[in-house]
C-alpha cells in the first residue's frame, strides 16, 4: 500500500470512529413521562423490531401495543451507508436511547449514520421541526469569497433537495460542486421515508432557511431534525468517498452546536 493510500485509509478510519462512537444528539421530551409499566414494556418490545427491520431495509415505521399504551417507532439509516454500518449504527442507537431517556415516552437519538425515535403519539407522515440541532464549523470560508460560496451552496442545495423529494430516491439527495481548483463543496440531504413529497420539501426548506442564522459563511454545517437531515462540508463525507480530493487533508473537526426547541 502506498504511503498516500495508507494515510487516506487511516484518515477515514479515524473519521469513521469519531463519527460513530457517540450520538450526534438526543431529545428526551420531559413533558412525556412514561405513565405505566405497560408503556415501558412496549418500548422494550418495539426497539428490537426497529433494529431488525432497519438493518434489513434501512428504514422502518411501526407500532406495538394497544390503546393508550401503544408506542409508535421509526428508524432510518443514511441512504449512502453500507448495510453493515447501518446495522451497527441502529444497534447502538437502540442500546443508548433507553439509557439516555429512561423515563420519557417521546425520545429521539441521532447518529451520523442513523436516527431512531419512538412516542406514544402517532407522528408518522408529519413534518417535525420543533426540535433541531445545528452543528457549524467555527471557521469561515475565505476561498472563494463568502458571497460566491453562498451562491454555490444555494445552487447545490436546490439540486440535491429536488432529488430527495423523488420517490425513487427514498428521501436522499447528495452531490458536489467544484468551487476553486483546490476546494470542492460536498452536500447531502435526507428526509425520513414516511414523509410525502410535499412534507420532505417543507422540512428541507425550513432547515435551509435557518442557514443565515446558524451556518452563515461557515465551512461546514449539519442540521438534525426529526424529519430531515442536512449536511455540507469542504471535504468528502458521504459514500462512496471521493479519496482523490485534496481538501480531505484539511478536514476540520472543530464544531460548535446550537439547539432549537419550539414545544
Amino acid at each position: 500500500m502506498s504511503s498516500i493510500h495508507h494515510f487516506l485509509f487511516l484518515f477515514f478510519l479515524c473519521l469513521w470512529i469519531a463519527e460513530s462512537a457517540d450520538p450526534s444528539g438526543q431529545f428526551c421530551n420531559n413533558s412525556t413521562k412514561i405513565s405505566s409499566t405497560q408503556i415501558s414494556k412496549n418500548i422494550d418490545t418495539l426497539l428490537p423490531k426497529l433494529v431488525s427491520r432497519t438493518s434489513q431495509y434501512g428504514f422502518i415505521k411501526t407500532s406495538y401495543g394497544e390503546g393508550e399504551a401503544q408506542v409508535y417507532g421509526l428508524a432510518q439509516c443514511r441512504g449512502d451507508v453500507s448495510s453493515e454500518d447501518c446495522s451497527t449504527c441502529i444497534h447502538d442507537a437502540a442500546d443508548e436511547i433507553r439509557k439516555r431517556c429512561p423515563n420519557q415516552s417521546d425520545s429521539r437519538i441521532w447518529y451520523e449514520y442513523c436516527f431512531l425515535r419512538y412516542s406514544t403519539r402517532n407522528f408518522f407522515g408529519q413534518v417535525d421541526t420543533g426540535f433541531g440541532i445545528y452543528y457549524y464549523n467555527v471557521q469561515n470560508v475565505t476561498d472563494p469569497d463568502p458571497d460566491t460560496f453562498n451562491k454555490e451552496l444555494g445552487a447545490l442545495m436546490d439540486k440535491i433537495r429536488s432529488e430527495a423529494v423523488l420517490p425513487a430516491n427514498k428521501g436522499l439527495g447528495k452531490g458536489k460542486t467544484k468551487l476553486t481548483p483546490f476546494n470542492t463543496l460536498y452536500a447531502l440531504v435526507q428526509c425520513t421515508r414516511d414523509l410525502s413529497k410535499q412534507g420532505c420539501a417543507e422540512c428541507l426548506a425550513i432547515a435551509i432557511s435557518n442557514f443565515p442564522t446558524f451556518c452563515n459563511d461557515k465551512k461546514g454545517c449539519r442540521v438534525l431534525y426529526s424529519s430531515c437531515y442536512l449536511r455540507y462540508e469542504l471535504y468528502p463525507f458521504y459514500f462512496p468517498l471521493d479519496s482523490q480530493d485534496s481538501t480531505l487533508l484539511g478536514a476540520s473537526k472543530n464544531y460548535h452546536s446550537h439547539t432549537v426547541y419550539k414545544p
